[in-house]
């Protein structure tokens, strides 16, 4: 612990004092218990083993300058985790259990969450699986839900600086009307061989486009798109993309600072029309795009020839991350302090 350099943390795992738990069984869940152990006790016949019942959530907790801890958006993600549970057939987590699993959490890791202007936050992760053993493909009667914290630092190592993105037409994510709509295990793994690609030739992410009519923008493999045009922001509408809080909020910002906001199909040609591009996400916040290059006709669309962040990308990202660290008034009621 005394030897983290919190300037220089990578967005990775770092052991921590405790973690918090909660089973599901006989119909309904049990009180939180604290564990210090990294392990899980799991039966080799766990449907999340065999059948990916399994849900998870991301979420930040900050320092501010004032020296409080603020978790972003906690209920958000507890109902996104609930709606993960709907989409797979598992027990859903009420809202209140998940918030006070969070927030002990935090609060028994107080000495992990990094200091003020290092970079670094703490990265929150709430774990949700099935726990039965069985080999017929059910729903399982039994659940363990794990929350664990780490401290981490930005998840493209570039930080907030342009990067490259390729579009690979043969990689699908997920399927329309699947399971992309869900923060689950089998989205990720699914992007795992296209997102090794993309960085063995140089990019940072996969653009992907609609797996029905290769048409239209969905999202990066770790992140949603959004685009800027005509004081607009534009981010994708699709039965296939999961619904970022983040994105979410940068859209209310977005309106907040003066911008018309438009979330519909976006088609791949619009690329060359667009000021400035972006992902986002909890671990990402925002990245800028530099460029996306379309890998099958070998066209590129550049949006930042300096490799510096357009003007609204930037301050999109001042501001959200004002409002996480408590240096401006949280209007919107995002934030948890500790």
């Amino acid at each position: 612990m005394e030897n983290i350099q919190w300037s220089d943390l990578s967005f990775g795992y770092i052991k921590t004092d405790y973690n918090v738990r909660c089973y599901y069984s006989n119909g309904k869940w049990g009180a939180l218990e604290t564990s210090s152990s990294e392990l899980l006790n799991l039966h080799i016949a766990a449907t999340c083993l065999h059948y990916g019942q399994e849900a998870f959530e991301g979420l930040k907790a900050f320092r501010g300058k004032d020296g409080k801890i603020r978790i972003f958006r906690m209920r958000e993600n507890a109902l996104r985790m609930q709606s993960s549970c709907r989409g797979i057939l598992m027990a859903e987590l009420p809202v209140e259990k998940f918030e006070e699993a969070v927030l002990q959490a935090v609060r028994m890791n107080e000495r992990f969450v990094p200091p003020y202007e290092s970079g670094a936050s703490l990265y929150i992760r709430p774990l949700l699986i099935g726990t039965s053993a069985q080999v017929g493909v059910n729903a399982s009667k039994e659940y363990l839900f794990v929350v664990f914290v780490t401290p981490v630092g930005p998840y493209f190592k570039e930080g907030f600086k342009t990067t490259p993105v390729g579009i690979f037409r043969e990689y699908d994510r997920a399927a329309p009307h699947g399971t992309g709509t869900y923060k689950i295990g089998g989205n990720y793994a699914a992007s795992l061989v296209a997102g090794e690609i993309a960085h063995e030739k140089g990019y940072s992410a996969v653009l992907y486009l609609d797996a029905r009519e290769k048409k239209y923008i969905d999202e990066c493999g770790p992140a949603n798109f959004f685009g800027i045009k005509n004081n607009t922001y534009i981010t994708p509408e699709s039965t296939s993309i999961l619904p970022s809080i983040t994105n979410k909020s940068l859209i209310q910002l977005a309106e907040a600072i003066g911008l018309k906001v438009e979330r519909r199909k976006i088609p791949l040609e619009e690329l060359a029309t667009l000021e400035e591009a972006g992902m986002c996400g909890t671990a990402a916040v925002i990245s800028p795009i530099q460029r996306v290059d379309d890998v099958e006709t070998g066209l590129s669309y550049v949006f930042s020839k300096d490799g510096k962040p357009g003007a609204i990308c930037q301050k999109l990202y001042d501001k959200l991350r004002a409002i996480q660290y408590g240096n401006e008034p949280d209007t919107f009621g995002w934030t948890t302090e500790v």
